[in-house]
């Protein structure tokens, strides 16, 4: 059974007329009547009565016209919608982004791009990286906000948005807030409270033990929101993403000898065919004012923990 064979045969239903029905849906009278027949040949009987003046649906006509009447409207709703998605009417975009990307920055974006398009409805997942690229990689995702060490799989496109500086957050009453930044050497035993779900903090571990610098775990927790309370509260120091940070009474101080960034990608699957929406927001990303961490000056060391690169000045 073929979309325009039932097409054919709602109109004919409608119309109970050949000439009337075939100029309904823009084609020849004989090329609707052969469509009818091999209808009726597929469903086993007459669908129509032809009689002279008289057309008429049959009893198996009569009972397949609600069946295939529901058949032809949902395929207009589906035509109807697909144009629509074409529009960026009705359409939805499932992004997602890791809890590490600063949510002042990701709903700032989120923003721009509803009020450019307001008829797309934006669905947002927070996840971790390895969850994230894996539910790219099905299909889950369209497109994700990601900064991981190392390299991404070469199954995504990566368009780079940011750099983003590790900072160290402390407590008010820190002896290290009387400095304008903080050497490496100078973390060396101090409490760390921990972001469990910091995927760049294992590669800068091992360099700091390298110089000689152990931090001591006081306290772990996948929630920066925890993480950040605990060091307000005088547990601990951290180490986080710049534009993460969301306490307003911790002090913030760039991190120097070595100083550590990371690269924060918008990443799609590579050759996947998007909807209009992706192509839409990819470009409202290019367009958004991103921030940009400035290294201090003088340059002594910096690592780049989103591509692994170090470069020695």
């Amino acid at each position: 059974m073929e979309m325009q064979q039932v097409r054919y045969f709602v109109a004919l239903a409608d119309t109970l007329n050949f000439t009337r029905a075939a100029e309904k849906c823009n084609v020849s009278q004989p090329a609707l009547t052969r469509a009818i027949q091999q209808l009726e040949h597929e469903l086993g009987g007459p669908l129509f009565h032809r009689e002279r003046g008289n057309t008429h649906l049959s009893e198996l006509g009569r009972m397949m016209l609600p069946y295939l009447a529901g058949v032809d409207e949902q395929c207009k709703a589906a035509k109807e919608q697909a144009k629509a998605v074409k529009k960026l009417e009705r359409a939805t975009l499932t992004i997602g982004t890791m809890c590490t990307i600063g949510p002042q920055l990701v709903s700032n974006l989120m923003i721009r791009f509803q009020a450019a398009h307001p008829d797309v409805e934006v669905r947002v997942v927070d996840a971790g990286a390895p969850q994230m690229i894996e539910m790219l990689e099905k299909g889950e995702l369209e497109v994700a906000i990601v900064g991981v060490p190392g390299e991404l799989p070469e199954s995504l496109h990566q368009l780079p948005v940011f750099q983003e500086r590790f900072v160290i957050l402390l407590p008010p009453n820190h002896r290290l807030v009387a400095h304008d930044e903080v050497k490496a050497a100078e973390l060396d035993k101090e409490p760390y409270v921990s972001r469990s779900n910091c995927e760049v903090f294992e590669p800068v571990r091992k360099e700091l033990n390298t110089r000689g610098v152990y931090l001591r775990k006081v306290f772990s927790s996948p929630r920066d929101d925890w993480v950040q309370g605990m060091i307000q509260a005088g547990l601990g120091l951290g180490f986080f993403p710049e534009f993460s940070v969301t306490y307003p009474d911790l002090v913030v101080r760039p991190l120097v000898d070595p100083t550590f960034y990371r690269t924060v990608y918008l990443a799609t699957v590579r050759g996947r065919p998007h909807s209009p929406a992706v192509g839409a927001f990819v470009q409202e990303a290019r367009r958004f004012p991103w921030p940009s961490s400035r290294l201090p000056a003088p340059v002594a060391e910096t690592i780049v923990v989103g591509e692994q690169v170090m470069a020695v000045g």
